[in-house]
């Protein structure tokens, strides 16, 4: 079986090498922490062997022995998946901490927590945003959650990934991560519908997003989305339309169960809801635009 260097970091499972998993197990690898990979897909294991890192078969074999298994999956049923499959939680030692970096329903986490705690696993969600160009370079916003003493153990292996913010409790994390999303799609769709009206009046897409970006109506998606991936007509920032669409679903139905307003939110989703079901299963989220554009040929009330 491989066996890793003595370092002074703990050792690491790391499940999900996948677009943004890949680098963010790098970050950790380049600084010295011993990496035990594993990914569902063999072209990822042979790439993470390929950068020096140890594969393994499974992640139970993975998590074998392992101080910290993080988890960076698409959805909390992977989760829940994972931690159900072929022994893998026999394999997790009592003591270690399982960090949750996916895009995870919160009350879910909530549920897990309390499942990893009965065998004296600790559970911290921590998701991220800023895609791939950032987990490349290590300056991924972190959002985690969890109690002050089952954080302090891994923080220091998240600061390799990116800036760590403390979000609360067990489940905090995925809660921001999922209204993060809210908000990132709705200014993205609100920027598109606003650039298609200026460009019909006649005004140079590249000159107003230099004016927004100096004002107030300036955001990520004018500062980034826009002259990146929209304007080019690339697509490819590397996220998912379909993953967006479920992280505004998680946020949504969080506000809900919380009686809190939503109805911009709500509204945003079936706009949302209907591009994914009209686009490719595998569209970049940036794709909106396009998407809002073509539509809008089509008929003068997008979403009904």
């Amino acid at each position: 079986m491989p066996t890793e260097p003595m370092t002074g970091w703990p050792t690491v499972a790391f499940v999900g090498l996948g677009h943004m998993g890949q680098p963010m197990a790098r970050r950790l690898l380049g600084s010295g922490v011993p990496v035990r990979g594993f990914d569902v897909a063999a072209a990822a294991r042979d790439a993470w062997a390929a950068a020096g890192g140890t594969a393994f078969g499974s992640a139970a074999d993975a998590a074998a022995g392992a101080d910290v298994v993080i988890l960076m999956l698409p959805d909390s049923g992977v989760v829940e998946a994972v931690i159900d499959s072929g022994g893998f939680l026999d394999a997790v030692r009592p003591g270690a901490t399982v960090v949750d970096m996916s895009s995870s329903e919160p009350e879910r986490t909530r549920t897990l927590a309390e499942r990893l705690a009965a065998r004296q696993i600790r559970l911290v969600d921590a998701p991220v945003s800023g895609g791939v160009a950032r987990a490349e370079t290590g300056e991924l916003a972190i959002m985690v959650g969890g109690s002050d003493a089952d954080v302090a153990p891994v923080l220091g292996l998240l600061e390799l990934m990116g800036r760590a913010f403390r979000a609360g409790p067990v489940g905090a994390g995925h809660a921001v991560k999922a209204l993060n999303n809210l908000m990132s799609a709705t200014h993205l769709l609100i920027t598109a519908e606003a650039m298609l009206a200026g460009e019909r009046f006649g005004i140079d897409a590249e000159a107003m997003l230099a004016i927004v970006n100096a004002s107030s109506g300036r955001s990520g998606s004018t500062q980034n989305k826009w002259p990146n991936f929209v304007l080019p007509g690339t697509f490819d920032s590397g996220f998912a339309l379909r993953l967006m669409l479920k992280d505004m679903r998680i946020a949504a139905g969080l506000a809900a169960s919380l009686q809190s307003p939503c109805g911009l939110g709500e509204r945003a989703v079936q706009v949302w809801a209907k591009a994914a079901a009209e686009l490719s299963p595998t569209a970049d989220h940036t794709e909106i635009a396009r998407w809002l554009r073509e539509a809008a040929t089509r008929t003068t009330e997008i979403g009904t």
